[in-house]
């Protein structure tokens, strides 16, 4: 459905990969997820060998991809009663899995029970870039929105920050293509991916400035990788 301008131009498709666990790794500090970060390990393996206990050799595809609801999962400060329902699994082996993740990430526990504590005596929480959201729901007198406004701050840092990050390397990545006088364009941006109409004669040379540009948008203490795909439409650069 969605297709270039007209034969001269491809549609190039970078995303950020896994960059919320990454902004995870970074706010958390946690030694394990960061060295998994830093070394290229597969982090939902990592997860899914420790909630199921198993060799991480051991590990099936459907294990690694229940683990991975759990670390994606975790950014939102899921309960295990909504793992449980997402997974279709008791909520006691949803708590298990949680449970085994704190284990694993014991980092990410403590920085998530000290960012509740933070919001609720400042009354906001802050991305990485400084930009913050106040949370009155954290001083409710009803349970379900003090519980809301404790997701809000478990989550506004980390997915707070992406859009940040996403946010500058559009601009990056705009000033680039227009010092080149190129005849690319950027067409659009959708969560942490650019989307960019490139004439077929300046692929090469736009798949990195589009790689550069995303990957050096804002320094982490892990790395910050994008994947760049090109297609004739966008459900071919994004195959």
């Amino acid at each position: 459905m969605f297709v270039p301008t007209n034969e001269d131009y491809v549609l190039l498709d970078a995303d950020y990969s896994q960059i919320e666990l990454r902004i995870l790794a970074h706010v958390s500090k946690d030694a394990t997820l960061t060295d998994a970060f830093e070394t290229g390990k597969d982090i939902h393996k990592i997860t899914a060998a420790s909630a199921f206990n198993v060799p991480i050799d051991d590990v099936t595809p459907e294990m690694r991809s229940n683990a991975k609801a759990v670390n994606f999962g975790i950014v939102y400060g899921i309960s295990d009663f909504a793992l449980a329902g997402d997974l279709r699994i008791s909520r006691k082996m949803a708590k298990a899995y949680i449970d085994g993740y704190f284990s694993t990430y014991p980092g990410v526990k403590e920085y998530m029970d000290n960012i509740i504590a933070i919001a609720k005596e400042q009354g906001f929480v802050s991305t990485v870039l400084g930009r913050r959201r106040y949370i009155p729901e954290l001083k409710s007198q009803k349970f379900v929105e003090r519980s809301f406004g404790e997701r809000v701050a478990l989550n506004t840092p980390i997915q707070g920050s992406s859009a940040d990050i996403i946010k500058i390397a559009m601009v990056n990545v705009y000033n680039a293509l227009k010092a080149g006088g190129y005849k690319s364009r950027i067409l659009l941006q959708v969560h942490d991916e650019l989307i960019i109409e490139a004439h077929k004669s300046e692929v090469d040379a736009v798949s990195e400035i589009l790689k550069e540009n995303m990957e050096n948008a804002f320094k982490l203490n892990v790395p910050l990788i994008a994947d760049v795909h090109e297609g004739t439409n966008w459900y071919e650069a994004k195959a």
